[in-house]
């Protein structure tokens, strides 16, 4: 193993990007193209980021194909997805085929954590180090690590005396995990809480669902693909991801040209219903214009999808607490699941539910978790569908120093800063995509890792250009962005 850094330097570096998601491979391919010398490093064994973690039961992509892709010809053009919402393990060769098409492990190491970053205001060079030991040096750093790299893990006393097994959904066994006739505890009612009781609560003997917040969950509709209806389709491809490009939230629809009370009661009915039918996003960024503007409007949606989701669950109890008539938040303020038999799952008498704001957890024993009732819950398998310290936890999780010493970790202890949502000030030459600040959760990954991609790449050609080795943003710059973001999201 080298020992110093010099030893790690068989090659300059332009850039070193940080992460073999959807932002990394983007970055990698484009920057190559404009001649510049680039490295990937990637924590995992291959090309994936989230859904090389993510291979638990159920687990799939929200997003139908192909807006679900990068736009890239080659790739595109010799690519056939089997289903409209593609699963993980699908989604994982996609990124093999990204990888045979482009070529991009030719700059890419994989197995490598970078535990480190710090810039030298002397020479305007950033040092990257890795937990290998290996460290590269280049004068422009993309932690291109995205939302979700960095998991959230309940600490509630005793979680060390349970005598089952313990897994967190984004660092699933490869080799998969036995379950059939097993008591099975899920800790979370997100996305990947919805889609592990669909799959799970098949084969488990019991299944407990531990929810703090309803998910206002919408249908999916999956559909099975073939090779030739995609054929039929991909002359259209082009005009598709441009159109993903001038929508709202990068997807092939906008929300409709009209107020939630334009229509009479019985209009707005068949209106959202037609909606419900469609599935996937329409009820949420796809209707009405003023329905994440107006709270009267909100509530209409809302009392729409309680009605059609109550109407689907048989236990009264169950019911209550995962379609409250009164909103725990207004609608569509969360980015929303899609469900395929998840309503229908939780109709089955060995699937449980239990409301963790009445009845929060209080500790783990050796047979499983005990609730403020006094209940103990039994259990051989635990899954914690707990999440992510998103948006920020994976550039934190890092420790980026810039030229004075000055942490990130520093900087953002208190709030987080940065302009367009692709910089902060004082880090010299560092970008960062699909994250604070940035369309990120509310947007369709790939067309918002385009854009920012795009971005960052004409900005290091501009100036490589002008023989520039600096860009950072100002002080005001930031504090105008921070104020405009507040002043959208508020």
């Amino acid at each position: 193993m080298p020992s110093t850094i010099e030893e790690t330097l068989d090659r300059e570096l332009d850039v070193v990007v940080v992460g073999g998601g959807f932002s990394g491979c983007y970055l990698l391919h484009k920057l190559r193209q404009q001649g510049f010398k680039v490295l990937l490093i990637e924590s995992a064994s291959g090309f994936g980021g989230v859904w090389r973690w993510n291979c638990y039961p159920g687990a799939r992509v929200d997003t139908h194909v192909p807006l679900y892709e990068l736009s890239i010809p080659e790739v595109t053009q010799t690519w056939n997805w089997t289903e409209k919402f593609p699963k993980s393990a699908e989604l994982v060769r996609y990124f093999e085929h990204v990888d045979k098409v482009l070529d991009l492990k030719n700059d890419s190491v994989f197995n490598t954590k970078v535990v480190k970053a710090t810039f030298n205001d002397d020479d305007s060079l950033w040092t990257i180090a890795t937990d290998n030991g290996t460290a590269y040096k280049a004068t422009w750093f993309i932690p291109s690590v995205g939302f979700a790299a960095k998991r959230l893990y309940p600490d509630f006393p005793g979680l060390d005396d349970f005598k089952g097994v313990v897994h967190h959904s984004s660092f699933w066994p490869t080799e998969g995990v036995t379950y059939s006739g097993k008591r099975v505890g899920v800790i979370g009612t997100g996305s990947t809480g919805i889609q592990l009781v669909q799959e799970m609560s098949k084969d488990a003997k019991a299944l407990t669902l531990f929810q703090r917040t309803p998910n206002l969950a919408l249908p999916l509709h999956n559909v099975k693909l073939t090779p030739e209806m995609q054929a039929e389709n991909k002359p259209r491809y082009p005009a598709i991801h441009k159109l993903r490009l001038e929508s709202k939230g990068g997807y092939d629809f906008n929300a409709d040209d009209i107020d939630t009370f334009d229509h009479t009661p019985e209009e707005r009915e068949a209106y959202l219903e037609a909606k419900w039918k469609e599935g996937g996003f329409l009820l949420w960024v796809g209707q009405y214009r003023d329905v994440l503007t107006n709270l009267k409007a909100n509530r209409e949606t809302y009392d729409f999808w309680a009605r059609k989701v109550r109407a689907m669950i048989s236990d009264p109890q169950k019911r209550d607490v995962l379609a409250p008539l009164e909103p725990h938040h207004p609608f569509g303020t969360k980015r929303p699941a899609l469900f395929m038999n998840f309503y229908e799952a939780v109709n089955q008498d060995n699937v449980h539910i239990v409301d963790v704001n009445k009845f929060p957890i209080q500790k783990a024993v050796g047979s499983g978790l005990v609730t403020a009732d006094g209940k103990t819950h039994e259990l051989d398998i635990l899954v914690m569908a707990t999440g992510f310290d998103a948006i920020t936890g994976g550039l934190k999780a890092i420790d980026i120093r810039n030229g004075t010493g000055e942490s990130l970790n520093g900087k953002w202890a208190n709030g987080t800063w940065t302009n367009l949502g692709l910089m902060t000030a004082g880090f010299p030459n560092m970008f960062f995509t699909y994250g604070p600040h940035g369309p990120t959760a509310f947007s369709n990954g790939p067309t918002c890792i385009e854009i920012q991609g795009d971005w960052i790449v004409e900005a290091l050609v501009y100036h490589r250009s002008r023989a520039n080795k600096r860009m950072e943003p100002t002080p005001t710059a930031e504090i105008k962005f921070r104020n405009l973001v507040n002043d959208r999201t508020n």
